[in-house]
């Protein structure tokens, strides 16, 4: 590289944020490396959930379920396998759009996949508790009053407090 400053250099941007100074493929690329990395987690909880879930309709004990039971079953089944579904997609349209220019497009619509994933994840998490509860005790209104506050847990810790760290002056998460 030369001796000009990178923010002078042709197609060079300082939109990294405070402290960085990258240009625009070298933000694409720092951006899609994180997400990737978010998917990873997301999606190895999701594909061992849907593992653990599948192998339920193979036990004995799935025989004796009442109907709703079976029902919330086949429901969160279902859900398992679209939120892996939608966490492994950013990895195939990556792959199949691989050197075509198209990472900042790629970014957002990664970014949508993750937050649908997750949603999709949450909801799967959700609907096992509450088949897992009603299969362990006797209380219906328990079952779904404790997968509710998991729920509810869940959209606080990964969509309220984000929001409330964007809201913050400074957005910074730590102390000066």
């Amino acid at each position: 590289m030369s001796d000009v400053p990178a923010r002078n250099r042709t197609n060079h941007t300082t939109s990294g944020g405070p402290g960085r100074d990258e240009s625009a493929q070298e933000q694409a690329d720092r951006r899609w490396s994180e997400i990737l990395q978010e998917v990873r987690v997301a999606q190895t909880g999701a594909q061992v959930l849907f593992g653990f879930l599948v192998s339920v309709a193979f036990t004995p004990h799935f025989e004796g379920l009442p109907h709703f039971d079976r029902t919330l079953y086949v429901v969160t089944v279902l859900l398992g396998a679209l939120a892996t579904g939608t966490l492994i997609a950013p990895v195939s349209i990556h792959r199949i759009t691989t050197g075509r220019n198209l990472k900042p497009s790629l970014i957002r619509i990664a970014s949508r996949m993750l937050a649908l994933g997750l949603t999709l994840l949450a909801l799967t998490i959700g609907s096992s508790l509450l088949l897992l509860l009603r299969s362990a005790t006797d209380n219906p209104a328990l079952s779904w009053g404790l997968s509710g506050l998991v729920l509810a847990y869940f959209a606080t810790s990964w969509l309220i407090l984000p929001q409330v760290l964007l809201r913050r002056p400074d957005h910074s998460l730590h102390p000066k």
